[in-house]
């Protein structure tokens, strides 16, 4: 039986997958979560970052929660990552990222964390901005290739940037880099591989999807197919780094504006086009922009959240059907924000 955790737009909600029924909880001390990641060695280790109200962390697989960093000074925090390369004791070192752009590390489970400063010193950052609110920027998302180490972090909005020897030295953006990713991958099964859903189409058509073969030294445009330009999440086959999907619309207001949401999934295999997946998901009007997320064990199952409900397809993506729960209304109407980093994680846990 999985664990779902939903960052929606007030507070976490953690939903139980029994035999029977979904039973859910919500933690209203865990206030604006936007990302949540969870530690690979100790699956009971769970951190979650909020807009304004600090990180948190779970010793309990989320049945608790308590502060985390607070000697960190950004209360805002935007992306959250756990190393599958890097382990320290019996935990893996955390990365998160903030607003304005700070970059923090942890390498003893959370208990005292440390910044990549000479972040701050790239040629680029004075011209980083988030579009919303332009006096300001944030590290989106961070990823990290699992066959070497490498690690990357996009920001929003102007860069993506990276890390060769475990941040004791950054490269800066350059021409032809994303410079929106809202979502950034990697697969342990191509190495040198990156992935970005980015906004970057909106303004460059066939910039929306970009994939890097060479650990982000090139990258090239992965669109052909898609309609809508606007990307926010995406998420990538375990087995088959070829087969992805990607939530998407037209700009950022059909993405987060429920007055003029209209969204859509799209899916795509080896050298296909991107084609749009419809079967089994509600109408795209009215619909705001989904959060995708895998099945830590089956490999043909994934997720997408969005303020319609919890959706679910067991044959890669291809058809969908909207999982029972009984939702309170109010949780829906905010599923997807315009801050939201990773506002869907699936774990796995024994049934009841």
């Amino acid at each position: 039986m999985n664990r779902f955790f939903l960052c929606m737009s007030e507070e976490l909600i953690v939903l139980d997958e029994l035999k029977t029924k979904y039973k859910l909880k919500s933690y209203s001390e865990v206030l604006n979560p936007v990302c949540i990641a969870i530690d690979p060695f100790m699956h009971n280790r769970l951190y979650c970052g909020t807009d304004g109200h600090g990180l948190w962390m779970s010793d309990d697989s989320g049945d608790s929660w308590k502060r985390s960093g607070e000697e960190i000074p950004e209360s805002i925090f935007t992306s959250v990552f756990v190393s599958r390369t890097r382990k320290i004791g019996d935990y893996g070192t955390v990365y998160a990222g903030t607003d304005r752009s700070a970059l923090f590390y942890s390498s003893d489970a959370g208990q005292s964390w440390s910044e990549w400063e000479a972040i701050k010193a790239l040629p680029s950052y004075s011209s980083w901005s988030f579009p919303p609110n332009p006096q300001t920027h944030n590290v989106r998302m961070i990823a990290e290739d699992p066959s070497n180490g490498h690690i990357y972090a996009s920001i929003e909005a102007g860069a993506v940037i990276r890390t060769q020897n475990g941040g004791e030295h950054w490269l800066d953006t350059k021409e032809g880099d994303p410079i929106d990713a809202h979502t950034l991958l990697t697969h342990s099964k191509s190495p040198n591989r990156i992935y970005a859903a980015c906004s970057d189409g909106v303004d460059q058509p066939g910039k929306s999807v970009l994939v890097s073969r060479d650990g982000g030294d090139t990258w090239v445009p992965f669109s052909d197919g898609l309609e809508h330009r606007y990307m926010l999440s995406m998420v990538v086959s375990r087995d088959d780094p070829d087969m992805m999907l990607v939530s998407a619309s037209a700009g950022a207001r059909n993405a987060y504006d429920s007055s003029v949401a209209e969204s859509y999934i799209y899916r795509k295999e080896e050298d296909q086009l991107w084609k749009r997946v419809e079967q089994g998901l509600p109408v795209a009007k009215g619909t705001m922009i989904s959060n995708l997320a895998v099945d830590p064990h089956d490999l043909n199952t994934f997720y997408a959240l969005n303020n319609r409900g919890l959706y679910r397809s067991t044959d890669r993506g291809k058809t969908w059907s909207a999982l029972p729960i009984d939702w309170n209304k109010e949780h829906l109407q905010h599923a997807p924000q315009r801050r939201h980093r990773s506002a869907l994680l699936v774990i796995g846990r024994k049934g009841e």
